[in-house]
C-alpha cells in the first residue's frame, strides 16, 4: 500500500506537530462557498481504505482552504481531521492496524513519517533512525513489515521496520530513485530509478542484495507494484514497446513476462484488486485528452472496458468488493470523487460551477502529426476575441478535458483560451512523446505558434491581443516563446518557471538532473551549447511584450537561483516586467497562495489584452451549451 500523493509538492511548515483532538466532521457535500474553493484550487484525491475494514478510511481533504488528513468511517457516517498545520498536510496512508500515516515537512520539503490511532490519540514517530529528509516512497506490507524511503544531500535512504520500532538500513544511493513498493510478506522491495535507465526497476531482498535489475535503456520500463497476495510475489510492470505500452508481471526465477492481449497505444496505469487472489487489474488509459478505464483478469487474459462518464479520470482505485473509487471531472464540473457503484465518499460534492462558453477540439497539421488543442470561447459574444494559451507543464502531462478555473475565469470576461497539447505531451503515444524534432523548448514552441496562426486564420482570435500563461514547464515555454517570437505575443506570464536551464540544473534534484541529462544527451558541462540553445534566458532581452513572472522563494524543481539568472538578463536588457515571490515551494498546500496567484495572472492578462466587443443581447438559446 502507498500514501495518497500528487505529482508535484510543496514543503509546509510546523515547529511541532500539533496533536489534534478528535473533531467530528462530515465529508464535503455541499457547493464550496469560499473564494479558494470557488477557483478550483482544492482538489481531492482518493481516499486509502483500510486493509481490516473498507469502511474506515483516510484522505487529504480541505480545511478551510489548506490541505490536511482527515478519517471517515463510511459505516458511521462520521470523520474527524487528524492534522492542523499553518501549511497543509498532503502525504497519508493507513496500515493493517489501522494506524495513519502522515509526512511531517517543513517549509523545504524535509520532514519524518509520524503515526496516530485512526480513531484519534496522541501522534508518534512512525520509525526511529530514520533521517530527515524529502520522502521518497512509503510502502506498508500486510505482514507488519514498512519500507521507507527519504532523500536528502547523500541521496536516496531506504529502511525498513515496523511501526514503533527501530529501522534497519537496507540501501543508500546517490542519484535519482524511489522506493516502488514492498512485497506483501516484506521479503522484496522495489526501487525505481529513470523509466530508460539501466536500472529503471531494482529488486532488492531486506538485507539490501540486489536479486534483480530491469533495465529500461531499450525498452522504457517502470514497475506498477506488488500483486497483494501472501506467499507469492508478482510485481505488475509496464513496458513500452514498438510503440505500445504493454501491461507485464514479474516474478522471481520467470522474469518479465508482457501480456501480448494487454497493450495500449498511449500512456496507460494499472492497480492490483485488493484481495488474496491476486488476479485482476484496474487499467487507467489517458487518450486525446480524455481517459478510459479497463479491467484485465490476468488468469483468463480477459480486457473488459469499465463504463465511465466521457472526461478526465484524474485518479482510479478498484475496492476489495468489486467496485471503482475515481476522481471524475469534465469541462463543466469540478473534480470530485465517487464510486462508480454510487457509495458515497469522502469528499464528493455535486456542486455544478457556472459555465461561460463552448469548447471544441482543434486538430492543427504538424511535421510529426497533428497538434491537438482545447479551445473555449465566449458562448456571448462575437469572434474575433482576445486569445490567451493556457500552456501546461510537464513536459510528461497533458492538457484534459477538464474543469480548469482559468478557462472559465478568462472565458467569462471575454477571452478565447487556447489549451495545446504539443509535441511531448502525454496521451497521444510514445512517438508524440519522444518528438523534439526543433530541440528542446523550441519543438513545443513551434507548436504554439502554429496553433496561433490557425485560430487567428479561423478568425478564433485576433492580430495583437494573443497572450502566454503556464506555470512550471508551461512557465518555462511561455518564456522562450515571448524570447524567441517576440513579435507573436502581447503579453506573457511565468508562473515558477524554468528560466535559466544551466543553473536550474545545478540547484535541482537529482531526478530533474537525469532528466535533463536524458534530454540533452549530457550535462551543462558536456554540452553547454544545447542548454544555452534551449534556455529562455538566452532570449530575455528580446522581449518586448508585458511580463509577469511568479517565483517561489523554496521551489526545488525551478530553484531560486535561477529565477535571480533570468531577472538579472531582463534588467540589463530594459525589458520591463513585474514580479511576485512566494514564500512556498513548486506547489504549495495552501490556497491562499494559489488564489494570489490567479488573481494577479488574471488582472495582468486583462491589462495586456485589449477587452472583446460585447454584444448588446445575449445569444440564441441553441448557442448556449
Amino acid at each position: 500500500m502507498t500514501p495518497t500523493q500528487r505529482p508535484k509538492t510543496t514543503p509546509s511548515k510546523t515547529a511541532q506537530p500539533k496533536v489534534v483532538q478528535p473533531k467530528v466532521v462530515q465529508p464535503k457535500t455541499a457547493p464550496p462557498k469560499t473564494a479558494p474553493r470557488d477557483y478550483g484550487v482544492y482538489r481531492p484525491v482518493l481516499p486509502v481504505t483500510s486493509p481490516r475494514d473498507p469502511d474506515r478510511m483516510v484522505y487529504t481533504g480541505d480545511a478551510e482552504g489548506r490541505c490536511e488528513i482527515f478519517t471517515w468511517d463510511r459505516s458511521s457516517g462520521t470523520g474527524r481531521q487528524l492534522t492542523d498545520r499553518p501549511h497543509g498536510t498532503l502525504l497519508c496512508a493507513i496500515d493493517a492496524d489501522e494506524a495513519v500515516w502522515w509526512f511531517d515537512e517543513d517549509l523545504d520539503g524535509r520532514g519524518a513519517w509520524r503515526t496516530q490511532d485512526f480513531d484519534g490519540g496522541p501522534d508518534r514517530p512512525a520509525l526511529t533512525g530514520v533521517p530527515y529528509g524529502r520522502p521518497a516512497g512509503l510502502a506498508l506490507s500486510a505482514s507488519g513489515t514498512v519500507a521507507v524511503g527519504i532523500r536528502d544531500a547523500g541521496g536516496l535512504h531506504l529502511h525498513l521496520g515496523r511501526r514503533g520500532g527501530d529501522a534497519t538500513p537496507v540501501l543508500r544511493r546517490t542519484g535519482p530513485g524511489t522506493l516502488g513498493d514492498l512485497a506483501p510478506d516484506g521479503d522484496l522491495l522495489a526501487v525505481s530509478g529513470p523509466a530508460h535507465s539501466a536500472h529503471a526497476v531494482t529488486l532488492l531482498a531486506p538485507d539490501g542484495t540486489t536479486t534483480a535489475v530491469l533495465s529500461g535503456e531499450r525498452e522504457r520500463t517502470w514497475a506498477l507494484g506488488f500483486a497483494p497476495s501472501p506467499g507469492r510475489v508478482l510485481l505488475l510492470v509496464m513496458r513500452e514497446r514498438a510503440g505500445r505500452y504493454h501491461l507485464g508481471t514479474w516474478a522471481p526465477g520467470r522474469g518479465l513476462e508482457l501480456l501480448p492481449w494487454c497493450s495500449f497505444d498511449t500512456e496507460t496505469t494499472a492497480r492490483w484488486y485488493p484481495g488474496p487472489e491476486g488476479t485482476r487489474v484496474l487499467l487507467r488509459q489517458d487518450r486525446h485528452g480524455r481517459s478510459r478505464l479497463f479491467t484485465a483478469d490476468l488468469d483468463r487474459g480477459e480486457l473488459t472496458p469499465v463504463p465511465t462518464p466521457e472526461g478526465s479520470v484524474l485518479d482510479a482505485s478498484p475496492a476489495a468488493d468489486g467496485d471503482v473509487h475515481l476522481i471524475w471531472t469534465d469541462a463543466v464540473h469540478v473534480p470530485r470523487a465517487f464510486a462508480l457503484s454510487g457509495t458515497p465518499l469522502p469528499g464528493q460534492s455535486g456542486w455544478r460551477p457556472p459555465r461561460f462558453g463552448r469548447r471544441q477540439d482543434l486538430w492543427t497539421p504538424g511535421p510529426d502529426g497533428p497538434v491537438h488543442t482545447f479551445v473555449t470561447t465566449p458562448a456571448d459574444r462575437p469572434a474575433p476575441y482576445p486569445l490567451v494559451f493556457l500552456v501546461h507543464g510537464g513536459p510528461a502531462d497533458h492538457d484534459r478535458d477538464a474543469y480548469d478555473p482559468m478557462v472559465q475565469a478568462l472565458v467569462g470576461s471575454g477571452h478565447a483560451v487556447a489549451r495545446v497539447n504539443y509535441r511531448g505531451s502525454t496521451g497521444y503515444g510514445p512517438r508524440w512523446r519522444s518528438a523534439y524534432s526543433e530541440g528542446v523548448g523550441h519543438t513545443q514552441v513551434a507548436d504554439l505558434v502554429r496553433v496561433r496562426a490557425e485560430l487567428l486564420e479561423r478568425g478564433i482570435g485576433r492580430e495583437g491581443a494573443v497572450g502566454l500563461c503556464g506555470t512550471s514547464w508551461g512557465g518555462y515555454l511561455t518564456l522562450l516563446a515571448l524570447g524567441t517570437h517576440p513579435e507573436l505575443w502581447d503579453v506573457g506570464v511565468a508562473v515558477k518557471p524554468l528560466a535559466d536551464y544551466a543553473t536550474a540544473f545545478r540547484y535541482s534534484t537529482p531526478a530533474l538532473q537525469a532528466l535533463d541529462t536524458a534530454l540533452f544527451g549530457g550535462t551543462p558541462d558536456q554540452v553547454p551549447d544545447a542548454y544555452a540553445h534551449a534556455s529562455p534566458s538566452t532570449y530575455a532581452a528580446a522581449i518586448r511584450s508585458p511580463l509577469l513572472v511568479v517565483a517561489a522563494r523554496r521551489d526545488a524543481k525551478c530553484p531560486p537561483e535561477q529565477i535571480e539568472a533570468y531577472l538579472d538578463v531582463l534588467r540589463a536588457g530594459g525589458v520591463a516586467h513585474e514580479l511576485m515571490w512566494l514564500e512556498s515551494g513548486h506547489d504549495g498546500y495552501d490556497g491562499a497562495d494559489h488564489l494570489a496567484v490567479i488573481r494577479r495572472s488574471l488582472k495582468f492578462l486583462g491589462r495586456g489584452l485589449p477587452s472583446a466587443p460585447v454584444r448588446a443581447e445575449p445569444p440564441p438559446q441553441q448557442e448556449r451549451r
